[in-house]
């Protein structure tokens, strides 16, 4: 990409992130406990609970923290200090109150920060994710921030993720795992878990920073090893012997989840000098905008089968098989932020034109649908059917949440200096 090219398409992405994302979110913080508010309306209009789940609040925290590193770097304008005083209010609120005495995260705290159950009956302990989320989080701000001290917190809470994974003894929700199948999804978190936290540990010299990247390429080789076929699909959900069945659980693919999860791959084998994890995960790519592009309406499907399609199999009495049926041809704002920075940079890396045109399309088809009509909301109306007409349903959480649009911004505004150089 050349540097006019790489220019433009950065001043474009810096004016969406200030005018368009951040005003929304901005207005969002809570000023008095610390945290952000999510529980909104899918137009934004409307903030329905002050509830707080602790899966959005990590990722809160990784944005502002990276907020905050990129405005001191002069690669976006802000107020650096504002950001500072917010990421701090939500580091010491989570420190003070997700923790559990069993030591794993509350999945959903109230504004005060009172644990909630999520579904009544459901308990505290609903998912390992909010811990693995709260990990990304707090690893970050401890980078950011040089908080040494804040390591053997995070680390701790590492460990017991860790371990609950080793027994097999860990809850999910709100996608459990059949009885008798493996998630992709499992192995796709903690290989950014990992690659985030042996990043920051190897920054500020931690001993256990080459212990946690090795996991990393465990969780990496467990991706492209097991839950990748000999066509390049990636499957989300295996028997427990690393097989597709005949049921439709497990021959439904998520184009948007396979494409987010090679870029985790990407820098991973990058970083480990595994080459030719590289070159698979770029044919990943592509395979996942062969079988999800919506080649009628634009966009990419929420879930296809894994020969293309409809998903279609065995049916199976469980939440999961229910959801891939009924939102099978949803268009969702997370897949498109994830393909607009995979595409990038992929195409950066290779100079494939094959992803500069996917990168296209998936540029003018985001840019188009997505972002709120109403500029005076901004942001973007995240849940689209098949023809882009937005829904007021709820995707995982019942919440607006900031991350994938502002991850990915913040990760392509990144990646983009790297080709302009100093300005």
């Amino acid at each position: 990409m050349n540097k006019q090219k790489a220019a433009k398409l950065l001043l474009f992405y810096q004016d969406h992130l200030i005018n368009t994302i951040l005003p929304f979110w901005n207005s969002a913080v809570d000023l008095e406990y610390g945290g952000i508010f999510t529980c909104f309306n899918n137009e934004g209009t409307q903030l329905l609970s002050t509830d707080k789940y602790i899966w959005s609040q990590g990722r809160f925290i990784w944005c502002w923290s990276t907020l905050y590193e990129m405005i001191k770097a002069g690669k976006i304008q802000g107020e650096a200090d504002r950001y500072a005083k917010e990421v701090h209010q939500a580091i010491s609120f989570l420190k003070e109150y997700v923790r559990l005495e069993n030591g794993h995260c509350a999945f959903l705290l109230t504004r005060e920060g009172k644990k909630k159950e999520p579904i009544a009956g459901a308990g505290y302990d609903t998912s390992f994710y909010a811990d693995a989320f709260v990990i990304l989080g707090f690893a970050k701000y401890a980078k950011v921030f040089q908080d040494v001290y804040l390591l053997d917190w995070v680390l701790d809470l590492y460990d017991s993720v860790q371990e609950r994974l080793d027994k097999g003894a860990f809850r999910c929700e709100p996608y459990p795992i059949p009885k008798g199948y493996q998630a992709h999804g499992v192995s796709m978190i903690m290989l950014n878990v990992t690659q985030e936290l042996s990043d920051t540990l190897e920054y500020l010299q931690h001993p256990r920073a080459k212990e946690i990247q090795e996991q990393s390429v465990i969780y990496m080789k467990k991706i492209m090893d097991v839950f990748c076929d000999k066509e390049y699909r990636i499957a989300e959900t295996l028997t427990i012997q690393g097989e597709r069945d005949a049921s439709l659980v497990s021959r439904h693919l998520n184009p948007g989840h396979t494409i987010e999860c090679m870029w985790f791959v990407l820098h991973t084998a990058q970083r480990c000098n595994q080459t030719g994890y590289v070159k698979k995960a770029g044919q990943v790519v592509k395979k996942a905008f062969e079988l999800g592009w919506d080649k009628e309406d634009g966009g990419l499907l929420r879930f296809v089968d894994f020969e293309g399609g409809p998903p279609q199999g065995e049916w199976k009495e469980d939440p999961h098989t229910s959801l891939i049926t009924k939102t099978w041809d949803y268009k969702l704002w997370w897949p498109h932020s994830e393909a607009l920075y995979t595409t990038l940079l992929f195409y950066i890396l290779t100079k494939d034109e094959v992803y500069w045109m996917n990168y296209e399309k998936v540029h003018q088809y985001t840019f188009q649908v997505f972002p709120n009509p109403n500029k005076q909301i901004g942001e973007w109306i995240q849940i689209r059917k098949k023809d882009g007409e937005p829904i007021n349903e709820v995707v995982a959480l019942p919440v607006k949440d900031p991350y994938h649009i502002l991850r990915n911004i913040l990760l392509i505004i990144e990646l983009l200096y790297s080709q302009v150089g100093d300005k």
